[in-house]
């Protein structure tokens, strides 16, 4: 692959300018299974045995499939080429996007928790407001705002991607080669739950491998389009094999055994054949509804864990958590976690334009 070439495609203004649908029903898929992921944050009833095995299943694919959009927009928007000169106007400009509500929604996830518990049950809530911030942006392993944790690695990969892709290379190899070992590097390697830099050094890969997928273009398409249904099965049996494999436990970062992060891997990969090509034919290509929720997908990241944690809190003054209310539970709170962020987005936040402007 030529990289120069390949370069001067991504970046130019025909091409910035064209939004692709797909990838907006894609990224409604995506929002969809990680609010699913986030019904229960930490354990399930204990007499309820299929759920746990379920959402270990998602947890093998939900957020490498959405790293793997976030590298397919940044490079098909050219943010990755971004000449050196321009790039602490990137740094600028992303640091509002992302560190902004990163840090807004992760203070106000905690001290709402800490608000909230005097009146509701609330899950992982810390011990104190000192100990909160510690977890939330240093000791990362316990941090009662987790759901946080994207936007800032986030941020971290779309400012260190246009560096990256600067180092030289040996001979005639392609332009991207470097982003690619340093990327297989960090997955390979095992990193203390600190700063979330494991987080970091496990999802790159799938970041990487959305910013070729948009490099290629219309060979990618093609790939989707004639592989998605054999992808699909071969992750719906990957996930049924290694859901019931892998005895994960929620209360440490298991995750970042290699076990684990090999059928992650495939998990990943399969999925961006599967979904994303799955979105790309019919019915699902109609669906526009799909496209709503991916075009709100922000918000929606952004306040579900809030809206869910309120939705929970309340059901546990009518429901017990057991076998046979879960159901509800997990009915109720599905709705309240992809609807309520739309109506606070579409009613609420415009009465207060800071929020309403970090949350577009």
């Amino acid at each position: 692959m030529d990289g120069s070439s390949h370069t001067h495609s991504v970046t130019s203004p025909a091409r910035i300018r064209t939004r692709l649908t797909d990838l907006d029903r894609a990224k409604g898929v995506a929002i969809l299974f990680v609010v699913f992921g986030h019904l229960v944050e930490r354990s399930s009833p204990p007499d309820v045995h299929w759920y746990d095995p379920l959402r270990i299943a998602i947890y093998f694919f939900h957020m490498p499939f959405f790293m793997y959009l976030s590298g397919y927009v940044t490079f098909w928007a050219g943010a990755a080429d971004v000449p050196v000169g321009r790039w602490p106007g990137l740094v600028s400009r992303r640091a509002q996007r992302l560190l902004v509500p990163f840090f807004a929604f992760g203070c106000l996830t905690l001290v709402g928790k800490l608000v909230a518990s005097h009146f509701l049950h609330v899950d992982n809530l810390p011990p104190s407001l000192g100990s909160g911030l510690l977890s939330l942006f240093i000791f990362t392993e316990h941090s009662p705002a987790t759901s946080v944790w994207y936007i800032g690695v986030l941020f971290v990969y779309v400012i260190a991607t246009p560096l990256l892709l600067r180092i030289p290379r040996v001979g005639r190899l392609p332009v991207e080669t470097p982003l690619v070992l340093v990327a297989v590097g960090l997955y390979l390697i095992t990193v203390p739950p600190i700063l979330y830099m494991d987080r970091v050094c496990r999802f790159f890969i799938f970041f990487v491998a959305g910013g070729l997928a948009a490099r290629a273009g219309a060979r990618w398409w093609a790939v989707l389009d004639r592989w998605h249904l054999p992808a699909f099965v071969a992750l719906m049996v990957l996930l049924t094999y290694a859901s019931g494999f892998v005895h994960f436990d929620w209360n440490k970062h298991a995750d970042a055994y290699f076990p684990y992060k090999s059928y992650m891997l495939a998990a990943g990969l399969l999925s961006m054949v599967a979904l994303h090509g799955l979105v790309r034919r019919t019915p699902v290509s109609h669906w526009a509804w799909l496209v709503f929720v991916g075009n709100m997908v922000f918000a929606i990241y952004l306040l579900n864990t809030i809206c869910l944690g309120l939705t929970k809190g309340v059901l546990l003054k009518f429901l017990h958590w057991n076998a046979q209310d879960f159901p509800t539970f997990l009915v109720v709170m599905m709705i309240a976690g992809v609807f309520g962020p739309i109506l606070i987005k579409r009613f609420l936040l415009p009465l207060i334009p800071p929020l309403d402007r970090i949350t577009d």
